[in-house]
């Protein structure tokens, strides 16, 4: 058994040997650096995140790190742009080894077993000349304004020596740029001035809008306020409408003056707010042209930021202005409105006046047409008691005609007469004057009693003659024609 045991130590020893020579060269690399075994091989085993075997005294172990790294890039001295005005930028590059293989074995030329602090080192001077390269090729506001093409070009510049180094760039940022004569200050005053300008044309447009909603709002409230006083106003007139129709006696002389007051002073009325709202207007018009040159010699010595807020005080007001002339104008074509509407009120009223006088008018001819009638009737009632009364002396016959002619005889030969009992004086010529004068009042009886044969038919002679004879119907003419007294000579008066 020892023999045995004796036979095998060397085996053990070996083994044991073996063993601790693992034990001792075992290495594991963690994910952010890379190990390096070089000596028995003519190119060197990497370990990145992984376990490995480092023969003790024939083998090295070296190691990289490889994790992200910041590496500030400062110009130390102001750098001239494109522009030439002196600029100081400080920038931020993140940077890291490649994990390539190839980008491994650069850099581990250059960086092995460094720390992370001394490769930063070692990169910012080579980082800093690639920058100012750029800045050379840039104005100041393209580096202002555009940053992320101001750093895409410095990572794009730089890549080009980092690459020869196995370093990889994964960002780089431009923290800050500067100048020495303030000129970045004196762009970022005219932005803010811009910005105030926008800013301020923008609260104009806004109230703008505002002013022109209000007065929508404005416009549509006055809408229905006319609207609700035009249907008071037509059911008002209704009710004063049915009023004057019960009170249409009474009240027509009253309505006809209250009309004719009315529509004077609505005339009067009208002129005035005529001439109001012109005066208004050319007021407005007025405030709206010195506010005009106001901003116009505003605009002469203002600068940019005073004039926008001028022009857009003056919008303001212009528009301000607009929407009270608007207002004015609705409430004066309300108020016409109103008026017009009053006016028709009288104007029904009138038409009412005129209806009922039409209607007056109508009785009046209808009492005339009825005492027409009545006129018509009484001589149509005389005419049928003549008619009667004919009839009645055709009964009687010739004697009633002979006593009617009888009784008539006196007051024709008195009538006959009249004329010459007005008579003062009467100068007769010649001789017969006294017979003459008896002879024409005896003719102008016969003249009568001829007129009554030729008129009515009737022969007065012949009935006196067939009644009393000759010498009565004679002494009839005798009695019936007047005495008078005649004094002849060169002059006489008849008494």
């Amino acid at each position: 058994m020892l023999p045995r045991l004796l036979s095998l130590l060397p085996v053990l020893i070996l083994i044991l040997v073996l063993v601790g020579l693992i034990l001792v060269g075992y290495v594991k690399a963690p994910p952010d650096q890379a190990y390096i075994i070089s000596g028995l091989k003519k190119e060197g085993r990497i370990l990145i995140g992984r376990a490995g075997v480092k023969i003790p005294f024939f083998e090295r172990l070296d190691k990289l790190y490889l994790g992200q790294m910041t590496v500030d890039i400062k110009t130390e001295q102001s750098v001239p742009t494109n522009d030439f005005i002196n600029v100081n930028v400080d920038a931020v590059a993140k940077v890291r080894i490649s994990p390539t293989t190839e980008g491994i074995k650069l850099a581990a030329k250059n960086f092995l077993n460094k720390r992370a602090a001394d490769i930063t080192m070692d990169l910012q001077d080579s980082l800093q000349g690639n920058m100012r390269e750029i800045i050379g090729t840039l104005s100041l506001k393209e580096i202002n304004t555009d940053r992320d093409s101001f750093s895409d070009q410095v990572m794009q510049k730089a890549s080009k020596d980092m690459d020869k180094l196995g370093i990889e760039i994964l960002s780089c940022n431009i923290q800050n740029v500067t100048d020495e004569n303030g000129l970045i200050r004196d762009l970022g005053a005219d932005n803010t001035s811009l910005i105030k300008k926008n800013a301020a044309i923008a609260k104009a447009q806004a109230d703008r809008d505002v002013a022109i909603a209000q007065a929508e709002a404005d416009k549509a409230a006055n809408e229905a306020r006319v609207l609700s006083d035009t249907q008071i106003a037509q059911r008002n007139n209704e009710l004063e409408i049915k009023r004057a129709e019960l009170k249409i006696i009474s009240d027509t002389k009253k309505a006809e003056a209250d009309a004719a007051y009315t529509i004077q002073q609505q005339e009067q009325q009208k002129s005035i707010e005529t001439a109001t709202v012109n005066a208004q207007i050319a007021k407005a018009e007025r405030e709206a042209d010195l506010k005009k040159q106001e901003v116009e010699i505003a605009k002469q010595t203002l600068d940019a930021d005073i004039r926008a807020q001028a022009d857009a005080a003056r919008y303001r007001q212009e528009q301000e202005a607009q929407a009270d002339l608007f207002k004015r104008q609705k409430e004066a074509e309300a108020k016409r409105y109103e008026q017009e509407q009053e006016a028709e009120a009288m104007k029904k009223a009138a038409e009412a006046a005129k209806y009922a006088k039409e209607q007056e008018a109508a009785g009046i001819a209808a009492v005339g047409k009825a005492e027409a009638a009545a006129i018509q009737a009484k001589a149509l009632a005389e005419a049928e008691g003549i008619d009667k009364k004919a009839e009645a002396m055709k009964k009687y016959g010739q004697a009633a005609m002979v006593e009617m002619v009888m009784q008539a005889l006196p007051d024709i030969a008195r009538n006959v007469a009249e004329p010459l009992s007005k008579v003062d004086k009467i100068t007769m010529y010649g001789e017969g004057n006294s017979a003459k004068l008896l002879q024409d009042i005896i003719n102008g009886t016969t003249q009568i009693t001829e007129g009554f044969t030729e008129g009515m038919g009737i022969d007065v002679k012949a009935l006196l003659s067939g009644l009393l004879g000759g010498k009565i119907a004679a002494s009839s003419e005798e009695s019936a024609a007047p005495v008078i007294n005649i004094h002849t000579g060169e002059s006489g008066a008849a008494p």
